[in-house]
């Protein structure tokens, strides 16, 4: 395995770093500063029919499909989103519930290897992320205003706070979505 390969996959390579409180997506344009707590939970329910609608003329097989090398699959990244979310309800409901704790890195690769993503049924994932999707803003309803500046670190320079959180999993569920439509557009012309 390459030292990439080993960095990509969370074993002994560096993290990419958490993005800034202000940070703005050049690719899909979301600006964390401009992304209220209420818009931000409506983004992130809107994902679930919209990955739905976006997979929905793909044949089983293409969902599979890989654009290239060392990308993934529609399948692969419908199943990361639902990690997403059931992550992230976890991370903020300890950034609630704990004074300043340290997250777990995702690792999303070895995630996709280890858990077989490829070998999915998309229609079932999109199911769970729903439900995940769910979860994540019941744990959003939980946490009250006192709550949003609360910190959490990922990595020594990580501090970010509990509404960034929200936004972050909101970036997470557009910049995919917009990776999803990717995939399809190009393994439709396949």
């Amino acid at each position: 395995m390459s030292a990439d390969d080993r960095a990509r996959a969370g074993l002994g390579g560096t993290l990419p770093p958490l993005a800034g409180e202000d940070f703005t997506c050049e690719r899909c344009g979301l600006s964390y500063p401009q992304v209220s707590l209420d818009r931000a939970v409506a983004l992130i329910a809107g994902v679930p029919d919209l990955v739905r609608r976006a997979v929905a003329p793909l044949s089983p097989e293409a969902r599979r499909r890989r654009s290239g090398p060392g990308l993934w699959s529609v399948t692969e990244y419908v199943c990361h989103l639902r990690d997403v979310y059931a992550a992230y309800t976890i991370r903020l409901h300890r950034a609630r519930t704990e004074d300043e704790p340290v997250l777990e890195p995702m690792l999303n690769d070895l995630r996709a290897r280890r858990f077989r993503y490829n070998d999915l049924d998309v229609d079932a994932v999109i199911a769970e992320l729903q439900a995940t999707a769910t979860g994540f803003r019941e744990e959003v309803a939980r946490t009250g205003p006192e709550h949003w500046d609360r910190r959490i670190t990922r990595l020594p320079g990580e501090s970010r706070t509990a509404l960034w959180l929200v936004r972050q999993a909101a970036h997470e569920g557009q910049h995919h979505l917009e990776d999803i439509r990717q995939v399809v557009a190009h393994v439709s012309g396949a």
